[in-house]
């Protein structure tokens, strides 16, 4: 068959140059269509992919939309990387809380940053999913916005849509162990369940063999010290490395320092220079997109991030290869000792039937102690944001555990609502 593929919020152009190159290596016949409300970017990820499309002569057919409906019918696959306010929304999410002494690495997960970015992305994917529902009902749905379990539980609560949640960290620090254990990635297998951004390898295999005690005995990586630290307290490495799993334990690193000698966000993993890294990227794509010169070898080159698998799990699906991947997903068995309306990070399987989640062994009590007061936080902030509720927003800041009083809950989620007005419609009554 031939695929529509709809990618809603294009913007994402490292995203969309990746998809493409994948498109393109793969040989689909394929339209694909791109779409974002913001005009420049659209125009940016437009050029840029028919200039790889037209350069490598692929059989992919090309279409650019602001408005959503107008592509989304007949599409067989919908893939979102929606980011509502982009950077510059995403760096009010992380600066007012500095000014609370509460610093953030991302800010697009959990802590208040995490909690602030759900409170616009939750209505966005509401709606792009009851557009779904409405024109493409069959259509394979992917989302990739962060924060991801917010998201896809909001998705799924309010409208029933069958939303599948991706991100490539459970595949990356797959690669990860097997570099620290030595070995090829392939000769690694692993059980991975958790919540997106604290996902605990409970598992892991060599070659059939239990490689969990070479792992303990391994040196703690100097560039992921709490990683390491976890994983010989509670006998399971938690993904995806230090720059997301601190945030899920924000008592233990407040204050300038806290985080081993340095301060999380800005010497310890910037988030400035992760910034200004986007900007750049987007300015050198913007220049790409719209110059005469042809394109370097690398735009067609595959490379490593978000987009990597979504294109080879349709391919599964399509070809009932029963392939499995990490995905998020209702828990009907992934986490047996975890509410069975959570959205969970955990192994599923790709075939004709769609992508349904694979029953796994409980969780160690201490690794589900870790998630279970969190997936209480997404509930929380998942009505926050339905519901335009600044007390409930308040809670959700207070169960996240940064704040170091009620007091400061509520100034910052005073301050966060305010600055982010203009995305926040459901708060202005």
């Amino acid at each position: 068959m031939r695929e529509k593929v709809v990618l809603v919020g294009a913007g994402s152009a490292m995203f969309t140059r990746g998809l493409v190159a994948d498109l393109i290596e793969r040989g689909w016949e394929a339209d694909l269509a791109l779409v974002d409300v913001e005009a420049q970017a659209l125009e940016t990820a437009a050029g840029l992919t028919r200039k790889m499309i037209k350069a490598a002569r692929a059989p992919v057919r090309v279409e650019g939309a602001i408005e959503r409906r107008d592509v989304l019918e007949g599409a067989t696959a919908v893939i979102c990387t929606v980011g509502v306010g982009g950077r510059r929304a995403w760096e009010r999410d992380v600066f007012i809380p500095r000014k609370y002494g509460i610093f953030q690495p991302v800010g697009d997960t959990v802590m208040p940053g995490g909690s602030s970015r759900a409170l616009r992305m939750v209505p966005a994917m509401v709606d792009v999913a009851r557009d779904v529902l409405d024109l493409c009902p069959q259509a394979l749905f992917f989302n990739y916005g962060n924060p991801m379990a917010p998201v896809c539980r909001a998705v799924r609560k309010a409208t029933g849509a069958n939303v599948v949640g991706l991100c490539h960290g459970v595949n990356y620090v797959a690669g990860y162990l097997a570099g620290r254990l030595g070995v090829a990635a392939e000769r690694l297998s692993y059980t991975a369940v958790g919540m997106n951004h604290l996902t605990w390898f409970t598992e892991i295999l060599v070659d059939g063999r239990d490689a969990m005690a070479d792992l303990l005995c391994a040196p703690v990586d100097a560039e992921n010290p709490l990683s390491g630290e976890l994983l010989k307290v509670f006998g399971a490495f938690p993904a995806v490395l230090d720059r997301h799993v601190a945030e899920f334990f924000p008592w233990m690193f407040r204050g300038e320092g806290a985080y081993y000698g340095k301060t999380l966000g800005v010497d310890g993993s910037s988030f400035e220079e992760t910034i200004a890294r986007g900007d750049r990227i987007y300015s050198e794509m913007r220049e790409s997109a719209e110059g005469d010169a042809p394109l370097g070898k690398d735009y067609f080159e595959q490379i490593g991030g978000e987009h990597e698998q979504v294109l080879e799990i349709i391919e599964s699906v399509r070809t009932d290869a029963g392939r499995i991947y990490s995905a998020n997903l209702p828990n009907v068995g992934q986490a047996p000792n975890l509410p069975g309306d959570a959205v969970v990070e955990a192994p599923a399987v790709a075939g004709a039937f769609g992508i349904r989640p694979l029953a796994q062994p409980p969780l160690p009590p201490g690794v589900a102690g870790t998630l279970s007061s969190r997936l209480q936080w997404v509930e929380t902030i998942v009505e926050a944001a339905l519901e335009g509720n600044r007390d409930k927003f308040v809670q959700a800041l207070i169960i996240d555990g940064a704040v170091d009083s009620v007091k400061t809950a509520r100034a910052l989620a005073d301050e966060l609502i305010a600055a982010q007005a203009e995305h926040l419609p459901q708060f202005a009554a």
